[in-house]
């Protein structure tokens, strides 16, 4: 630790002195008012601080976040040095990659390849490749599992020689939870220590939904795998200093509401509030009274209401859920001693603190809710979404409804049950982020049905025997990071089910169920609390610990279902307690998707459809031949706290999580390549060596001649740009494949494929949902090349052999969704060298920027349809052939087709110093190699 400023002191636990870097210290030195800082200000604050070495980190840094103010102009940028990184599998292999890429490219320059090695902890959780195939009987977890590392044997040989060659670089295998999870009960260490000094758990990760751990007050945030990559090998995160919004939240829910109907009412809140890129920080009665579960639950969706962090500060709620998942006396000794030490222990009460804005909730006033059926933001009540989809139903498809007027209530007969099933060996596991349809043949495949994919819990569909209408449930799934990770909820819906089966009701077969919890604590739990048997009976069944629905995973369903929604062009439904529920993430033939709490996917499973009205409409009919509404159902604050001990047995987290990789023969059956230098495999599918470091990548001085490679409308997601779910055999990354010798039931998925950069760039922009406005009413990644319809991909080669530069044009909220390196990886490599949008979501912008991309922001008023482009114009950008500084304007010059010549002002959305330097040497990762190799 250097000491620029004196302000080393110490604290006392009974495990013996530990010196840290004081706050208060740093306030005496420099007169300024750190304590009225919020609180997440100030753990980024203690980092500047402690890593102040005159090189990346000044003393002017110091001073200048030191004087935070809440309503300036934001200018300046913090140097923010993290504890350990987290990655997720899907993420984290092409960053694996990128680093064994980085030591070859070591080794051919004559250098140590041992120079390469991540400099801070890093953990990587493989929780994105399990897939629902086998559901809804006790044999689908293992029969899942086995499919799961037949489907990724090579990734897992590669994340297996990334374990022996890094000395800092450890795997969680498959199988034992969601990485937030995980994360919060397992790697979470509130206080670190390195030589002696005491400092904050602080982290960035590979998933946006890293902030689950703010719940902890861990200050923490989703970065794309480029910035992950340069945090690791000891680059601080660079960002812009943020403005805070407080929420102060005040009184508590009433008996029935859940933890997930106040993240939906919160999400909803701050949407409209416009958080986007802010630190969101909670502080008040209703946030000290919460428990550490509901505050992750709430931390969790910050993604979704598009702030950068929802964090809660420590307080003795936050120490005792470190001692109850398993954490020693001593750890939580040392986290209390050191957040009191700094003066960062406890939530502020109001008045407190200074924020930049102050939003208040109170918890009373939130109702049952769900959130649909495209937006996680998009919130109904409960009692009103029976009318609500009825709406969406009516309304034209050009206004955000389904223009299915007068059909609700049609129902269509199932053919009979096929003997082909979805393809159980390769198919469609989607990611993080996944979008991706994939046509009814791709779906089939010629295998008879085996009974355990097959599972169901009836063989009697509900609504009228074998047959299917709009608004039934397809899909009922309690899975992702959000909800499982909270103990209320998840016994909630295990008590909601025990109830239910005691009143013989099941789901109709139309209904695909599963329960994906987020670790085996949760099982351990449900089990204690005698509840596991009964979600078996009403079908939620354990089919695996990982994401699974809530990122594409949610595996095929029956073919005679399908063909029924394709034939007839159903709007059915799937029900999830995920976070996110973007069009055609869930499943390719879903249109309508409903995040909601735990207990009401049970509850909506039950019923079979969403277009129900739960107050006046019964679930089902007992076997007593009577109804059963959902108030029957329903357990009470007092039923739920009755079994909450069962989840805060600390010895059964010390079992769990005592060793992570044993009794999983599955993984110990993985061969593990040896070496400090990965042997390529030029055959391979899975890895190839990315071409991020070969020869010069210097930014080009100019922009001249470019053309349109695409014009996009609003809410382009990273689904969109970089798709993660089934391949089409007749894409370019199909083709590919096919010509490489690999069966269609073996493509897998472009998730799983993200360590081979050839599938990737043949993937980037060919989300089947996604809509270039070159060609009006097109849907796929196609373009327009010499007045010729053809993919994207190939246009792109084609141009980049005539040495054509490429632009792409975007609506509001480009790259929203997860945080996704290959949305800006593939980008860079298909030539694009600008993309010009109405506004950026964070992490992507910053993405393009690190790739060596030209983010341009439309100025207020203007954008690709005021400007009526339509792909037939080329262009230049001025203004960045003698250097570029941080958000400057730069000129784009349009040459219509007609020989008129327009200029219109952009803003350079390049926003700081240093992603001007990443620019100029062609990108994040020569960079940072440049910087290793010295």
């Amino acid at each position: 630790m250097t000491d620029a400023f004196n302000t080393t002191d110490s604290f006392s636990t009974a495990s013996g002195t530990h010196r840290f870097a004081s706050l208060k210290k740093l306030e005496a030195a420099l007169g300024a008012s750190v304590a009225r800082l919020p609180v997440s200000i100030r753990v980024v604050l203690e980092s500047v601080l402690r890593n102040c070495d005159g090189v990346k980190v000044t003393e002017a840094h110091v001073k200048q976040l030191a004087g935070w103010k809440p309503n300036a102009e934001r200018t300046e940028e913090i140097p923010f040095t993290v504890a350990r990184v987290i990655l997720q599998d899907f993420t984290g292999v092409p960053l694996l990659a990128d680093l064994a890429a980085m030591r070859s490219a070591a080794q051919k320059a004559g250098r140590d390849p041992k120079k390469i090695e991540p400099l801070v902890p890093v953990d990587m959780v493989v929780d994105h490749s399990i897939q629902v195939d086998a559901y809804g009987n006790q044999g689908a977890l293992d029969l899942n599992m086995k499919i799961e590392f037949e489907r990724n044997r090579e990734r897992y040989q590669f994340l297996k020689w990334g374990m022996q060659a890094f000395d800092t670089f450890k795997v969680v295998p498959p199988g034992v939870g969601i990485v937030h999870q995980v994360n919060m009960e397992y790697l979470a260490r509130g206080v670190m220590e390195k030589d002696g000094v005491a400092y904050p758990d602080t982290l960035v990760g590979t998933d946006s939904h890293t902030t689950m751990i703010n719940g902890l007050g861990i200050v923490a945030w989703g970065v794309g795998g480029i910035e992950a990559e340069a945090a690791m090998l000891g680059q601080p995160v660079y960002f812009l200093t943020p403005d805070v919004v407080g929420v102060n939240l005040k009184g508590h829910a009433k008996p029935g509401v859940t933890a997930t109907d106040v993240v939906l009412t919160i999400t909803e809140m701050l949407r409209r509030a416009k958080v986007v890129g802010k630190f969101v920080e909670f502080f008040g009665e209703g946030a000290a009274a919460m428990s550490v579960t509901d505050r992750a639950t709430i931390a969790n969706m910050a993604p979704e209401y598009g702030a950068t962090m929802g964090f809660f500060p420590v307080d003795e709620a936050t120490c005792q859920y470190f001692a109850a998942t398993g954490r020693s006396q001593a750890q939580v000794d040392t986290i209390r001693a050191y957040y009191q030490a700094q003066n960062l222990f406890g939530i502020p009460k109001a008045g407190d603190i200074d924020y930049s804005q102050v939003l208040e909730l109170d918890l009373a006033t939130v109702e049952p809710s769900v959130a649909g059926p495209k937006r996680p933001q998009d919130r109904i009540e409960l009692k009103v979404l029976k009318s609500a989809f009825a709406g969406l139903m009516d309304k034209a498809v050009a206004d955000g409804g389904y223009g299915k007027a007068g059909e609700l209530g049609q129902r269509h007969a199932l053919p009979a049950a096929s003997h082909e099933v979805m393809d159980i060996a390769g198919g469609g596991s989607q990611d993080e982020a996944a979008p991706v349809p994939a046509s009814e043949e791709e779906m089939l495949d010629s295998h008879p049905s085996p009974d355990h994919v097959a599972a169901s819990p009836s063989t009697v569909f509900g609504n009228g025997k074998g047959s299917l209408g709009h608004g039934d449930v397809v899909i009922a799934a309690i899975t992702s990071c959000t909800n499982t990770s909270n103990p209320g909820v998840m016994l909630a819906a295990g008590l909601l089910a025990k109830k239910a089966a005691a009143a013989g009701l099941k789901p109709p077969a139309h209904v695909k169920t599963s329960l994906g919890p987020g670790s085996r604590a949760v099982t351990e739990y449900l089990k204690k609390a005698g509840l596991m048997d009964a979600l078996e009976q009403v079908g939620f069944s354990v089919v695996g610990y990982g994401c699974t629905t809530c990122i594409g995973n949610s595996g095929p369903l029956k073919p005679e279902i399908e063909k029924t929604i394709a034939d007839k062009d159903l709007v059915v439904a799937s029900v999830l307690s995920g976070n996110r529920n973007f069009e055609a993430r869930v499943h390719q033939a879903v249109k309508a998707n409903f995040l909601m709490s735990p207990p009401l996917v049970v509850a909506f499973a039950l019923a079979g459809r969403v277009d129900i009205d739960f107050e006046k409409e019964a679930l089902g009919t007992g076997k007593d031949g009577k109804p059963v509404y959902l108030k029957d159902l329903w357990p009470s604050n007092e039923d739920i706290a009755a079994v909450m001990n069962t989840a805060t047995d600390a010895a059964a987290y010390r079992k769990i999580y005592a060793d992570v990789g044993a009794d999983n023969p599955l993984w110990d059956a993985v061969p593990a390549p040896a070496g400090a230098v990965y042997q390529w495999d030029t055959s391979s599918t899975y890895i190839q060596e990315p071409p991020f470091f070969a020869g010069s990548k210097a930014a080009s001085a100019s922009i001249k001649g470019a053309r349109a490679l695409a014009i996009f409308g609003d809410s382009v997601t990273t689904d969109h740009i970089s798709p993660a779910g089934g391949i089409k055999p007749t894409s370019p990354a199909g083709l590919y494949l096919t010509e490489h010798r690999v069966a269609k039931a073996d493509f897998n998925s472009y998730g799983a494929r993200r360590g081979n950069h050839e599938v990737m760039m043949r993937g980037t922009f060919a989300n089947v949902r996604i809509k270039n406005l070159m060609i009006p009413g097109s849907e796929g990644g196609i373009t327009l090349k010499g007045g010729a319809q053809q993919p994207i991909y190939d246009a792109a080669m084609a141009y980049q052999a005539e040495g054509m530069p490429l632009m792409i044009f975007a609506g509001e909220e480009y790259g929203t969704g997860s945080s996704r390196d290959w949305a800006a990886k593939g980008t860079n490599l298909l030539g694009v060298k600008a993309v010009v949008a109405k506004s950026f979501e964070r992490i992507h912008r910053a993405n393009l920027a690190g790739m060596g991309v030209l983010p341009c922001q439309f100025k207020d008023g203007v954008d690709a349809a005021t400007l009526k482009l339509d792909g037939s114009e080329t262009f230049d950008l001025e203004g960045i052939e003698h250097g570029i500084t941080p958000q400057q304007d730069v000129t784009l010059v349009i040459h219509r087709a007609d020989g008129r010549t327009e200029r219109v002002a952009v803003k350079l959305r390049i926003d700081t110093p240093i992603e001007v330097e990443y620019y100029n040497k062609g990108g994040i990762l020569p960079f940072v190699l440049e910087q290793l190799l010295g």
